[in-house]
């Protein structure tokens, strides 16, 4: 990617060999590498980028800077992309600085008009996106890329797009979506005979088939992948124990335990043989884990125990299952003491998240709030600046009559105008604010619904788990909402039809009854306002919730129905019907009651009523006031 023709060999060498000499200063380096042309000095920066040199910040800005005074966009471009490769690479800064400059890099590679270069910049700054959690920056970015190679007909390029379209895809928790785009990868890799980026693809086909219960095309995915490290990359060793602690993880999902432990403690002994026992500790814990769950609780203590001081260094919150394995260890050998101990450090991380939690739903009613007066005042500004026009056009016939007063009208008038521009550009800017608040939100509820999935996963008690998954759904109704806000021209109101489709795929989505449930929505499009869709969004959650649980027992097949008109100006009729099993007068009521407390306080809050019938299936049906609504 550096142009390396234009630069003078007696300089480079020199570069190179000056930052070689240990008995050099680190100001005399300082000194000898920035008084070098730019291009040499570039040079010596992406040989070096990822050496742990105290002083290559201070070069790679005054290189920067130089760059800048030349106003050369590729050599500004190549000096950020170093800065950002040496950021990303020893991990010092925030994440921010590593985004800043990879930004940088490909705004300036843009000025410079290379394709190729470009779609590089792309595809890195797309990772970096990835690794900061911004999941649609980092897919606008790739796609843009992936256009450009496409124009380019370089298969090798579009084989690394769709390789990290994968690992994208994997993280939004989309396996399917990820398997594809892998074997897209894995399809041109082939072409270009790129052996270890074609076993490295086989990492996303592992986990995703994993995912989705493939079990055997795990196995395959994984077996193909040490195969071709073996026969075809040899030097590529970490490819291949990674690839074997992937196989353990489709072992370990198929309760093939002793396979699990066989594939765990070859991938521990092999990184052990390359980098040496204290920095492949990590590894340990998969062995560990493994050992408990078949009962050498001894054994696998030890291997816990071991890699958990690895993992305290530098990780917090995700390492409570590992508490967990411990503290049974523990349990299991009479231990109570410290059984006790790292059950307690489990709880406290689980109780931090549980905080974390509570401290987002809060900053969320915060911003719904602060939404509710930012409508406020773009209503206010938005009067404000009709009735400017209209004092526009009084002064305008005004001047037309009163040719005296000609001079002090056209002074008015510029003011006004002024006034009037101000006003559509604070209107502009609050739109924008109030849309990026909903995006905000609608991201706060999903890591909310992610978090109550994460800890329902760990729970045993079904009821328990019930209650988390049906927490889960109410977040996600809440979370739509905000997308279609944000999402949509008009920030005021929901289109209700589009959302109650949203809404019923998430819900059987997360019951895994889409292949069982039909769920259709018989009603013509009906906009409401944001304070009136959201109950009435939960009111539909809880009842198809009920419906998906107790309407439809073994797995038989049925149909839900969703019905939402006005028939008056200030009146709402909501309908949700099945033809399940219907309700029974003698059987004993089925949950804890919570979604039904739910329901007939949002009814109220409504100012409506709520009519429930039981014949070839279950009908409830409310009528809202929408003129009384509290």
């Amino acid at each position: 990617m550096f142009r390396c023709g234009i630069i003078p060999c007696l300089l480079v060498l020199f570069c190179l060999s000056v930052s070689a000499q240990n008995t050099t200063s680190n100001k005399s380096l300082v000194d000898s590498i920035i008084k070098l042309p730019v291009d040499s000095t570039l040079v010596w920066l992406q040989k070096y980028e990822t050496t742990d040199l105290e002083n290559f910040q201070q070069i790679g800005l005054n290189t920067l800077q130089r760059a800048k005074t030349n106003a050369d966009p590729l050599q500004i471009a190549r000096a950020h992309q170093t800065l950002a490769n040496w950021y990303g690479y020893h991990g010092l800064f925030a994440q921010d600085s590593t985004l800043y400059h990879s930004e940088q890099t490909l705004a300036y590679y843009e000025k410079t008009g290379d394709q190729s270069a470009i779609a590089k910049a792309s595809r890195t700054l797309a990772i970096d996106y990835l690794r900061t959690n911004s999941l649609k920056k980092s897919q606008d970015v790739l796609f843009k890329a992936l256009a450009i190679y496409e124009d380019l007909k370089d298969e090798q390029g579009m084989a690394g797009i769709y390789r990290v379209l994968a690992v994208l895809q994997g993280e939004m928790n989309k396996p399917q979506e990820a398997i594809k785009y892998a074997l897209q990868a894995i399809d041109l890799y082939e072409k270009g005979s790129d052996y270890a980026a074609l076993a490295i693809a086989h990492f996303d086909l592992i986990k995703g088939y994993t995912k989705t219960g493939e079990y055997d095309l795990a196995y395959k995915a994984a077996d193909r992948c040490i195969n071709l490290v073996e026969t075809k990359a040899p030097d590529e060793v970490f490819v291949a124990i990674r690839g074997y602690s992937y196989r353990g993880d489709v072992s370990l999902a198929t309760q093939n335990y002793k396979q699990a432990l066989a594939d765990y403690t070859t991938a521990w002994k092999r990184c052990v043989a390359q980098i040496g026992e204290e920095r492949s500790l990590t590894y340990r814990t998969e062995i560990g884990n493994t050992l408990r769950l078949m009962g050498n609780y001894e054994a696998g203590l030890e291997h816990l125990l071991a890699g958990i001081e690895a993992y305290e260094e530098t990780e917090n919150e995700r390492i409570w299952p590992l508490y967990d394995q411990i503290a049974d260890c523990y349990e299991h050998l009479g231990d109570a003491e410290n059984a006790l101990l790292y059950f307690k450090k489990s709880d406290t991380i689980k109780q931090t998240i549980h905080q974390n939690q509570i401290a987002t739903l809060e900053s969320e009613a915060l911003v719904k709030y602060e939404t509710g007066k930012k409508d406020e005042a773009l209503a206010a500004q938005a009067q404000l600046l009709d009735q400017k026009n209209k004092v526009q056009r009084l002064i305008i016939g005004i001047a037309a009559l009163l040719l005296l007063l000609l001079g002090l009208l056209f002074y008015f008038l510029r003011r006004s105008k002024k006034a009037t521009r101000k006003i559509r550009a604070k209107n502009a800017e609050n739109e924008l604010l109030l849309k990026e608040i909903h995006h905000r939100v609608k991201n706060n509820l999903e890591m909310v619904k992610s978090l109550i999935a994460l800890q329902s996963a760990q729970l045993e008690d079904s009821a328990t788990r019930d209650a988390m998954i049906a927490s889960q759904n109410r977040v996600q109704s809440m979370g739509i909402i905000h997308q279609k806000l944000y999402q949509g021209t008009n920030l005021g109101s929901i289109e209700m039809k589009d959302y109650f489709i949203n809404l019923s795929e998430g819900i059987l989505d997360s019951f895994d009854a889409e292949d069982q449930i039909q769920i259709v929505c018989v009603m013509e499009d009906l906009e409401l306002d944001v304070d009136t869709a959201v109950p009435i969004g939960l009111i539909v959650n809880e009842l198809l919730t009920n419906a998906l649980k107790y309407a439809f027992p073994e797995k038989h097949k049925g149909r839900i129905e969703i019905s939402l008109s006005k028939p008056k100006a200030d009146l709402l009729s909501l309908l949700v019907k099945d033809n399940g099993i219907g309700k029974s007068v003698t059987a004993p009521v089925q949950g804890t009651g919570f979604g039904t407390q739910l329901i007939q306080l949002l009814t109220r809050q409504l100012n409506g009523a709520m009519h429930e019938e039981v014949n070839d299936g279950t009908c409830v049906s409310f009528q809202f006031k929408l003129d009384q609504a509290a």
